[in-house]
Order: C-alpha cells, then structure tokens, then sequence
C-alpha cells in the first residue's frame, strides 16, 4: 500500500489557485446567464457578476462553514436542503452590500444558491478534482510536518461490509463486481479468508462481539427478556446503549484513540458518529466517556453537510436511487421473479438512507480520521445488506450497490496512503445472506401464529392478512398434518411421550407488562423472530420452561413443530437430558453427544453443535429455539421475516463471514465467532507495535476457537 494509483492525481504547485480560478469564471458565466433568464435577478453592470461570483465563493468557503456550526439541525434533518435556504439568506445579504444588484426574493435566491453550487460541482469534476484532492494535499502536508510516517506504528481500517457473504465475494471478485478486492487479491498483496459466524448470525451479536470481545447472552437482533417482560432489539437506541454497558469493560478493539463510523456499537473509541449506542446521548451511566464536541451524532453530518454541494449531490444521488428502486422493483413484477417481497410504501424514499447518504458521510468521516492519525478505525457499509434483504442476495441491484461500496473502499484506499502514518485496510463482513420465500408467503401463516394457534391462541391472529390469505393458509396447514399425520420419528416419540403420560394442556395467563412491548401469540406465550430464528417464551413460568413442562401444558406444540416444513430444528432444555436439539427425523443430546436418528445439526455447518450448546447457557436463553429449515442442495432457508435474503441463524450462506486482510499480517486461520475475530484483530494490532492492543489473560470460550 506504499505506491499511490494511477488515478491517485495530487493537487502540486498552483493546481489549487487555478481550480479557483476556474471555478469563479465558471460561476461568474451563470450569473450573466441567470440575469438574462431568471425574473428577479438584475445586475446592470460588467463588474456586478465577478464581484457576486467571487462573495458568493467567500461565503461558501469561509461563512457557510462558522455558521453550520449553529445551524447543524437544519441541514441534518432537511438532508442538506435547508442548507440552500441558509445559504440563500446569504445571497439576499449580498445583493444588499453589492450597489445595483437586486434579488427579489429568496426563493430566487435559492435558485441563485443552487446554480451556484452545481456548476462549482460540475466544474470541478470536469477538471477532474474532486474535493479528496483537497483531502490529499492536507494530508501530505500533516505528513510531511510530522516527519518519516514509519515512526508511527501503522494504522487499519476495518471496513465492514454489512451482510456480504464469503460465497457471495468470492464470486463478485470473480465477475467483476468488486474491482478493488480483486486487484489486491491479483497483485498477492491481500487474502481472503474465512470466519463462521455464531448461532446469532446478524450485525448485533457479531458487531458487539468484534468491537468489545463478548456477546454473551446476545440471541438475535431482538428478543425476548422474561425477568424484565422486554423485548430488547440492536437498533433502539436505549437497548443498543444498554447491550453495550452489558459487554463494555472500557478496552474495547477501538479502545486508546481509536474510532467508530455508522456502527451499532462504539468498541470504547473516544471518537465515534452515527453510532447507535450513543444516539442523543444515552450512553448508559458509567459508560460515558469523555468526548469533544466533534464526537456528537451530527459530527459527521456537519463534516459533510460543510460543503453545500456535498448536499446537492447527496440529494441527486438519492432521487437517482429512489428511481433505481422502483425499477428494480418492477422488473421483479414483471417477470415474476420468486422470491420476492413487497417493496412499496415508504421503502424507495427510505433505500437512499443506507446505499447513499450514510455512506457518502461514513466515508467523509473515515477521511478526516486517516488526517488525523487515528490508530484504528472501524466502519460499517450498510447498502448491500439492506438491498439484498429486499431483493436477493445476488440480484443485479443488490451487485450495483456493492460495486458502489466497493468504489468507496478504493477511494480510501487510495486516502489512506496520505495520512500522517501507514495504513492498512481489512475489508470484512459481519454474517451472510441466505436467500428463500417467506415463512409466512410460503405457509400461509407467520410462525407467530402457528405457535399462538398450537398454544390454543385464536385462529384470527393470522398475522394481519386478509380473510381469504387466512384461509388459504389454514387450509394449506391443514392439509399438510393430514397428509403427514403420524409425522417423523421424533413427533412421534413426542407424541407417545404425551399419551403415555396421559397429560391434557393448561392454560397459561397472560402476563404483565406494558401493551406493545411483546409479541404475545398467544395468553402467557411470547415469540420474537429475529430472521432465521424465532423464540418462544412462557410467561407463566419463571426462568428456562424444560421440555417436559411444555409437554404437559401444550402436548401438540413440539410434535407439530418439529415437523414443519419450515422448522429446520429446535433447541429445548430436558429435566432429565439436559439441552436437547429436536429435528424431523432425530435429536441430539449437546450435554452428552448422543444423537438418535438423523443428526438434526448435520447440514448446519461443522461447528453447530458447539454454537448451539452455547446458547443453551445464555441467562436469557428462551424456552423453545427455532431455527428454519435449511436445503443445503438449493441454499434456501426461509426466514421468519418478510425478506428474500436473510441471516440470524444457521444455514447456509448467512454463517460465512469474509475478511479480506494484508498478506503480511499473520493468517487468520478460520475464526469461529465473532470473539475469536476480536481476539484476531487484537493479535494484527499487537503485531504492528499498538501499545495495549493485546487481549486481556483470561481463559478463553473453548467454542470461540480458531480452526484451520
């Protein structure tokens, strides 16, 4: 990473006094042609129009900046367009101070301000200069006032990308949709390795894990806590902030000068934006530490949101993905194409959040981290994940956005060797995708309710669908326990468990706690998904319900999960056995290893069993642990939320995380979960001289071990 691109132009000599130049004489050219065009806008004399020109830069260059410091808000919740009517208040002021120049109104001095600022833009990338030009020279200039760059230990940037699996790379370097990737793999400078994921494959459990070591007791994205009658979900604020005080001990991967970009977690960086754990301040208390004003959620906002063009292009760019959405969207009607969601409503104006605007202002932020020195910084794309979840994990607009990611990791590639010490990128991903139908599009019925309906909840309860849908689906279900009435061989020991034990259901209460918090389907009986994972709890009981129990008190609800077509396997806890995984035509005893029939963990990964076995010990461990059904032949699962791809469980491709990291590191081996990738990070950082960087002495989780 020693040798700049080709592409990697530097601004030298009087490059910087000749784009001004050129941009003012641009600039002074549309205010001659907005007086003869815009009613509302006069200037009578030949100097007017280079005297507004050369203001109207001052204020965006020197003004604008003092006063977004005030007016953040604006821009921050306007997406940068109150920043044009900030701007234009600007332009009226310099009508006043400019002798015979008039601008009527501010609405046209908007249009003033945003003609202003596109034809700055556009010239600027006619010359082929962009604004990291001005990046770069900063940079080298820091660089050059700091002394020999190898004086300080090299620097890494850890860029997440959300949601891309290993098999998915592989085959995007392949076809080209991630040039970057695979010009380092070609030129040997990198490689690409694996990591397996935990039983919780998704962005909470792994996250937390990497950044802060630990993400014991963490079961899905959301789920379900029985002592506290609380739903807690990764991304509300408050949960977020308080999963971070849980597994926080203050020497986080990020930890000593380190920072933390559009993430879910802080891993202990001093310096963090866009961060959810400590949106609005609600870092817990004792965790709060002590931060500048430029640490805030809106800092990198306000980083970007500085340069009024920066909104203006953030703003086309998003109405461009708008209408790539919703034609992406009607190609898939078109041609039937299965499977597929629902991508109406409020979702092509909420898309650009995720595939344009957070990641212009992650990238904006990494930048100024690699200017200031920061000594590890970690990132967090979200766009792949959220298109992929809407429209396949390697449909051809889920690939356009992952070639955009991939352009930005170029551009910081190409940042990073100007920075005032050397630095490495790791690309990496935080869990896979496995694609499939609905749970609910392809039964008929959403898990909740099978549950509710086998805990003697109400037949109405069919998840919101229409009455003839509902039928549908009840007709679907019935037919299919007919046709499979003695069932697999573990519903029928169940079954002749029940009868032999000459039991009858009872009836759960229903529990206390506020309206909206939980998700009852049925009195006393909660489920929470979390994609590829759904979790039942009994409210009536306290602490971890054993099998037997369940047994007694709902006697069809194991034998007609187990044998769903959509129930891959479940975790329960026996009085007499121990933690017990059921499936359709075996179990498996994890406290002894003793397997009866068909492994029911077999085609969920080498590691399984270990994983499982894990969770089985979480405090908060719910009483029944369904994870869908995966076929390994096809690579389908279907998820327990209306996705297409999907992740939070085992199976397939959503258990293969990637990381591509520099050949000079030591290898990684094949990291099993998102601790033994923390504790890999923490070993890169010690081997390039970071003081403090190694891992705490502790006995290590015997399941968080490297294999290979």
């Amino acid at each position: 990473m020693n040798t700049l691109p080709p592409n990697g132009r530097l601004l030298r000599g009087g490059r910087v006094f000749a784009r001004a130049l050129l941009v003012w004489a641009a600039v002074t050219v549309l205010l001659n042609v907005l007086d003869s065009m815009l009613a509302g806008f006069e200037m009578d004399s030949w100097w007017q129009p280079l005297v507004c020109a050369l203001l109207f830069g001052l204020l965006t260059a020197v003004v604008w900046p003092l006063v977004l410091r005030v007016a953040l808000p604006v821009a921050f919740f306007t997406l940068g367009l109150g920043s044009f009517l900030l701007l234009g208040a600007g332009v009226l002021a310099i009508s006043f101070a400019v002798p015979g120049v008039v601008v009527a109104d501010l609405r046209t001095a908007v249009i003033v301000t945003v003609g202003v600022s596109a034809v700055g833009g556009l010239t600027s990338s006619l010359l082929a200069i962009d604004e990291d030009e001005i990046f770069f020279r900063r940079a080298a200039r820091r660089a050059n006032r700091q002394g020999n760059r190898d004086e300080l230990p090299p620097g890494v940037l850890f860029l997440q990308v959300d949601g891309l699996g290993y098999d998915v790379v592989r085959r995007a370097i392949r076809d080209g949709d991630m040039p970057t990737l695979a010009g380092w793999l070609a030129a040997d400078s990198h490689g690409l390795g694996l990591w397996h994921t935990d039983w919780s494959s998704q962005t909470g459990a792994s996250v937390c894990g990497i950044l802060h070591g630990s993400n014991h007791d963490i079961l899905g994205f959301r789920w379900y806590e029985k002592d506290r009658d609380h739903v807690m979900a990764c991304a509300h604020p408050r949960d977020a902030a308080e999963i971070e005080r849980r597994h926080s001990d203050g020497r986080g991967l990020l930890a000593g000068d380190g920072a933390a970009r559009g993430n879910l977690f802080t891993g202990d960086a001093p310096h963090f934006s866009l961060t959810m754990s400590s949106i609005a301040g609600l870092v817990p208390k004792g965790k709060r530490r002590r931060r500048s004003r430029a640490d805030r959620v809106g800092a990198g906002y306000y980083a970007y949101f500085v340069n009024p063009a920066n909104a203006l292009r953030t703003l086309a760019a998003a109405l461009i993905d708008v209408g790539r959405e919703l034609s992406a969207a009607a190609r898939q009607r078109r041609a039937d194409v299965r499977p597929r969601v629902k991508r109406g409503g409020v979702y092509p104006l909420a898309r650009p959040g995720t595939t344009v605007i957070a990641r212009d202002v992650v990238v904006s932020a990494i930048i100024e981290d690699i200017l200031a020195g920061r000594p590890a910084v970690y990132a967090d794309f979200l766009g792949y994940d959220e298109v992929a979840h809407h429209s396949g994990i390697e449909r051809f607009d889920a690939l356009a956005v992952l070639r955009s990611i991939d352009q930005q990791i170029g551009r910081l590639h190409r940042a990073a060797q100007l920075g005032p010490r050397r630095y490495h990128l790791v690309v990496l991903s935080d869990h896979g995708q496995t694609q499939g139908w609905a749970f609910a599009d392809r039964f008929g019925e959403s898990i909740e309710t099978v549950v509710g309906r086998l805990c003697g909840g109400p037949a109405a309860a069919a998840g919101g669908k229409s009455p003839r849908r509902q039928a549908e689906g009840w007709q679907a279900t019935a037919a299919l326990a007919e046709a499979t009435a003695g069932g697999g061989l573990i519903a029928r020991r169940l079954r002749g468990r029940v009868e032999h034990a000459g039991t009858t259901a009872g009836q759960a209460r229903t529990p206390s706690g506020a309206p909206g918090e939980v998700s009852r389907a049925a009195p006393g009986v909660v489920v929470v998904v979390s994609g590829h994972v759904a979790m039942v709890s009994f409210t009536e009981h306290e602490g971890r319900v054993p099998l037997e129990v369940i047994e007694r008190e709902f006697p069809q609800l194991l034998p007609e999960l187990v044998d769903h077509d959509g129930v891959g396997f479940m975790l329960v806890r026996s009085e007499e056995f121990g933690p017990v995984v059921l499936g359709r035509d075996g179990l498996h005893r994890l406290a002894t290893g003793v397997v009866i029939g068909a492994d029911p963990l077999a085609d969920y990964g080498p590691h399984a069993a270990e994983l499982v076995k894990r969770v089985d010990a979480f405090p908060h461990c719910a009483d029944i642990m369904i994870n869908s059904r995966y076929d390994p032949e096809t690579e389908n699962a279907s998820p327990f939320e209306p996705h297409v791809g999907s992740h939070g469980a085992l199976g397939g491709p959503q258990a293969r995380g990637f990381l591509v990291y520099p050949k000079e590191f030591p290898p990684p081996g094949e990291p099993v979960g998102a601790e033994a990738v923390h504790r890999l990070f923490r070993d890169w950082l010690t081997h390039l001289g970071h003081p403090g960087a190694a891992p705490p002495a502790e006995q290590a989780d015997p399941v968080q071990v490297q294999a290979g």
